[in-house]
């Protein structure tokens, strides 16, 4: 399968607080009139998202809420790979195979904090109002408690990778669901399932997976998450490393998906692990 990637040139405007990530958004479905026609090989297109959002401050005691500013995908999956250097660095841990098991955790658990930190700006809820601070009256915003945040690490590897999600959004609920792999067919089966049976409206929901490789498990656990009634928009993914197969599987069954990754690698080889990689994230992460 085809494997394409570039990344043109970053443009900042004087307006743009800062770049939040490369997008990459995935042309994998039949041609429209806006559209040129797709091909079976997976073919990823760059652009460059600049976040340039105003806040909206309320000079009184009314309380207002925002919701994600980000431009709408449509039905079109899009693939975030924040540039950051830190998320390249701890990519680069992972990937070596000298590195030993307590460091791999630790580093599962520092790039997931950073993905889960791009992948919550513009999207979670806030409420805004007026505090009396020692020194006068202030403008200030919190994350609305009354919204409710909502990780699902699928297990065992999503653990580790999930580990530091409650340091960065407050007022999280966290669902274990545990999904393992056929090594020989390669197909999901579900073990242990913790999911409440409806999600309370309005979840937005952070599913953490780190190895997107052929699709299996991250489609079985998706559709377990919107058999409890959450809407595709209401959902990221958090991946360590993502490939093409899993990703045009993603891209096909759930449109409109947003998956945040710290690398994207070109293939897969016949028994699922991503190549190059950096091997059996569980395992590594667990030592077992």
């Amino acid at each position: 399968m085809a494997f394409q990637k570039s990344i043109s040139p970053l443009l900042c405007h004087p307006s743009d607080s800062h770049p939040l990530s490369s997008v990459f958004s995935l042309s994998l479905h039949l041609p429209t009139p806006n559209h040129p026609s797709s091909t079976s090989s997976l073919s990823i297109n760059p652009k460059i998202l600049k976040s340039g959002r105003r806040r909206r401050r309320a000079l009184s005691l009314n309380c207002q809420t925002t919701a994600e500013r980000l431009p709408t995908s449509g039905d079109r999956m899009l693939v975030f790979v924040p540039p950051h250097p830190l998320i390249k660095h701890w990519v680069s841990v992972l990937r070596n195979e000298q590195t030993p098991c307590a460091v791999f955790k630790n580093a599962m658990a520092e790039l997931g904090r950073l993905l889960i930190y791009e992948a919550s700006r513009d999207w979670l809820p806030t409420i805004s109002g007026e505090i009396q601070s020692p020194l006068g009256p202030a403008a200030v915003e919190f994350i609305d408690p009354r919204e409710p945040i909502v990780i699902v690490p699928i297990l065992r590897a999503g653990l580790a990778l999930a580990e530091y999600a409650s340091s960065i959004l407050p007022a999280t609920k966290i669902y274990h669901l545990g999904v393992s792999r056929d090594e020989e067919t390669l197909q999901p089966t579900v073990y242990l399932n913790k999911l409440p049976e409806k999600f309370p409206e309005g979840s937005r929901v952070f599913v953490v997976d780190p190895m997107l490789a052929t699709g299996g498990t991250i489609i079985a656990a998706l559709e377990l998450i919107k058999g409890c009634g959450v809407d595709t928009k209401q959902i990221k993914v958090i991946s360590a490393v993502a490939a093409p197969p899993a990703l045009q599987k993603l891209s096909e069954k759930f449109p409109g998906l947003h998956v945040y990754s710290g690398i994207l690698d070109p293939t897969v080889n016949d028994k699922g692990f991503i190549i190059p990689g950096l091997g059996d994230a569980g395992d590594r992460s667990f030592g077992t």
